[in-house]
């Protein structure tokens, strides 16, 4: 998803979103705010959160320079 998509999302719920904050941050206040656990990029190969919104673009790896 999109920083702008996210953005979005979180003003939705009501998120207050300031200029500094990264895209992962902003992702783990979304889902606190939806009462999920706050795990986003956390998992190493596996995640049990079947309803995660995030779940798919979580298990990706950023690519290393």
């Amino acid at each position: 998803m999109r920083m702008g998509e996210i953005k979005k999302r979180a003003k939705s719920l009501g998120l207050t979103i300031t200029p500094q904050m990264k895209k992962v941050e902003l992702i783990k206040e979304i889902q606190r705010k939806e009462g999920n656990f706050d795990c986003f990029r956390t998992a190493l190969d596996y995640c049990d959160q079947e309803a995660c919104l995030w779940k798919k673009e979580c298990l990706i790896l950023p690519k290393s320079n």
